[in-house]
């Protein structure tokens, strides 16, 4: 008999009639061998399904930096018209990729013009260990959008696979709330990325994003204070 957390679908309780606008939500991510790739194309697939959103993958590539620095300014101005950034990279020795670091610390001048401020975020990662000290990422990412005065969106799924009829194949069976949290075997290639559990959890959580999204722009006139 299949969990009801698992079949549970979360029911949807904001109306779609008279949307005021559509929104923008991107979601930048760095993937090393393209299994955090697959987790942030799913991820977009669940966003799509809301309707008036528009969403975006931009992948944080390692030749876009140079002595250390990341630079794309295609990319700072598509995040920079973005209602929401959702996060993504491989957990690499308990932290963010060198790659992904590297673009956070571009973030610097949206940080010192407050460019970013009030818009959505969120996050998630991929490791081949079910641990791999994942968190850390995560709450990196969160400190990140903190300082660049976002509001951050956690996963909202009930934690799976903590049960004795529970399997991989559970929606969050890592448990994660802070951010989407996905595992690889690693010695599979991306075509085997996360399980099917991991990808119905991201899809889940771009749609939830996307829907809250719509909700953050669209509920009441509001002006970001300087």
């Amino acid at each position: 008999m299949p969990s009801p957390i698992v079949s549970a679908r979360r029911a949807v309780s904001w109306a779609v009639v008279g949307m005021a606008s559509g929104t923008i939500v991107t979601s930048g991510y760095h993937s090393v061998h393209g299994h955090t790739r697959v987790l942030a194309e799913h991820l977009a697939d669940g966003a799509r399904l809301v309707p008036g959103a528009r969403v975006h993958l931009v992948e944080i590539r390692a030749e876009d930096v140079t002595a250390g620095r990341w630079h794309d300014a295609g990319v700072l101005a598509l995040l920079g018209r973005s209602d929401a950034i959702v996060l993504g990279c491989p957990t690499l020795m308990g932290s963010v990729s060198a790659v992904f670091k590297a673009f956070m610390e571009a973030a610097f001048t949206p940080f010192t013009t407050q460019a970013w401020k009030d818009k959505l975020a969120g996050g998630f990662t991929m490791s081949a260990s079910q641990s791999g000290d994942k968190l850390a990422v995560p709450q990196q990412l969160a400190v990140f959008a903190a300082q660049l005065g976002m509001q951050w969106i956690g996963v909202g799924d009930m934690p799976g696979n903590n049960w004795s009829g529970g399997d991989r194949d559970d929606v969050n069976r890592l448990g994660s709330w802070l951010g989407l949290m996905s595992q690889s075997h690693a010695d599979r290639g991306a075509e085997d990325a996360g399980s099917r559990g991991d990808l119905v959890t991201a899809e889940r959580y771009g749609e939830r994003i996307a829907w809250l999204t719509q909700r953050w722009v669209n509920a009441v006139s509001y002006e970001t204070p300087g």
